[in-house]
């Protein structure tokens, strides 16, 4: 009788000659930016910020132009991602703080992570970053919801800092040669918002450096390493000015803009420094064509920055289901296996990250996703399967639903006050800055997309839109 080792791995290799590709798994690096914009790098479209490390991965990569983030702010977006459910079934669904501890709700210990899904099938597992959906100790410690390995901020709030007092190594503060002032703890942050007038130790720089040792200590065997970097998100505790954080300005310090404007674009030009140490180190120990390195973005940028275009193409910004809110750059790497310098037009979201890394990983475990592997796209091989629609939720202010569905994208604003605006609906192919309101003259798609967003959502008690609370 043959061992449940070897029917696992019989099941593994049987997976692999379905979906076309070695049965040599691959490792998986998901870098992450924070409040990075479709337009702020070079492979879509910047031309005023140099990316050179991102350009090679699109030359050697694929670049998808039509990938959403999980929604237009931090926390839900994240839980997105890990969770494989779109915010009308993720658990959490907004940027609300934990009146517990004052970091973010925590996931629960029924949540399926792509962490824990991945270990099942052997994979080393790692975040180093900031991860936002629970503090140590919580059940959304990251320890806890399937991560070997955490170096990073657990609470987004801290990691609006870019040299912050300490980072948590596993459940242990690691504290840093910065020195750090907190600010109001009756402020909305709670305390917990801080400015840095002796900045020595660059968070981002550090996750790097715990990155390349991760990859290096687990070159032997299958590994997930998550890299959710804090570039360019602002400090905005900080004085207007003074909210981008990075340690130079780099070749920007002569340039005739602002501060703020400089230490943006130093920022992201550090990040896109270290995603080619990354991509560097891979090939130096001969991992990169057994690596997938997948580049994005959490959501679009804190403002559209004209300079520089941020939003690119798109109307909106961060905090909006519009187009530049939630559209994000996505870059996916893996030499030998995806054609370079290729492009796609697949209508992709974050939560389609954890069916792909789970057919990659040949995991046999069940699991319950509103995503569709990817990996047809990546490998050219096999049928790429295609949402019906994509559906999004935003619970800061006022709320608001969006869906696209092909082309058609359509937004209420205010879902979560007594009286929702009227639907907005536009036609992407034609209109792609969402800039025409076509809601009056096609009432058959009007209906067809508040259907759409009736059926995608679940009523949440931490996450209600305003038709759903209860009143005496």
């Amino acid at each position: 009788m043959r061992s449940r080792l070897a029917i696992a791995l019989l099941a593994v290799l049987s997976h692999f000659a379905l979906i076309g590709i070695s049965q040599e798994r691959p490792n998986i690096i998901y870098i992450l930016a924070d409040d990075l914009g479709y337009g702020d790098i070079e492979p879509f479209g910047q031309k005023l910020i140099k990316t050179p490390s991102l350009m090679r991965m699109a030359r050697e990569g694929m670049v998808f132009t039509d990938h959403y983030a999980g929604t237009s702010v931090c926390a839900p977006s994240r839980c997105a991602l890990i969770t494989g459910l779109h915010t009308g079934h993720a658990e959490v669904r907004g940027n609300m703080q934990n009146s517990s501890d004052g970091g973010q709700i925590p996931v629960s210990d029924q949540a399926v992570t792509v962490a824990e899904l991945l270990k099942t099938a052997g994979y080393a597992t790692a975040i180093i970053g900031k991860w936002g959906l629970g503090n140590v100790g919580t059940t959304g410690d990251p320890t806890k919801q399937g991560f070997d390995f955490f170096y990073g901020y657990s609470d987004q709030v801290l990691a609006h800092n870019h040299f912050p007092e300490y980072l948590f190594r596993n459940s242990k503060k690691e504290f840093l040669r910065n020195e750090v002032t907190y600010l109001d703890s009756s402020a909305w942050h709670k305390g917990l918002g801080s400015i840095t007038k002796k900045r020595i130790d660059f968070a981002d720089e550090l996750f790097t450096i715990e990155a390349l040792k991760f990859i290096t200590e687990n070159q032997s065997r299958n590994f997930f390493l998550y890299l959710p970097y804090i570039i360019p998100h602002a400090n905005d505790e900080a004085l207007k000015g003074d909210q981008y954080e990075a340690p130079t300005q780099r070749e920007y310090a002569s340039a005739a803009w602002s501060k703020d404007e400089k230490d943006y674009a130093a920022s992201i030009s550090y990040l896109d420094g270290y995603v080619g140490r990354i991509l560097n180190h891979l090939k130096a120990l001969n991992l990169d064509k057994s690596t997938l390195v997948i580049f994005t973005s959490d959501n679009g940028p804190r403002v559209d920055n004209m300079r520089f275009k941020s939003s690119g193409p798109w109307r909106g910004f961060k905090r909006d289901l519009y187009e530049g809110g939630m559209r994000v750059p996505f870059i996916a790497w893996w030499p030998g296996h995806i054609k370079p310098g290729s492009t796609s037009k697949h209508v992709s979201a974050f939560w389609d990250f954890l069916p792909t890394a789970c057919t990659l990983a040949g995991v046999t475990q069940s699991y319950t996703t509103d995503g569709k592997s990817f990996v047809a796209t990546l490998t050219g091989t096999g049928q790429q399967p295609q949402h019906d629609y994509l559906y999004f939720e935003f619970h800061e202010g006022e709320g608001a639903q969006a869906v696209r569905r092909g082309n058609w994208k359509a937004v209420i604003r205010g879902v979560k006050t007594k009286s929702p605006q009227p639907l907005e609906l536009y036609d992407l192919g034609n209109d792609p800055a969402e800039k025409n309101n076509l809601a009056g003259q096609r009432p058959d798609k009007v209906m067809e997309m508040k259907e759409i967003m009736i059926r995608a959502r679940k009523p949440s008690v931490k996450f209600p839109f305003y038709a759903e609370i209860k009143r005496e």
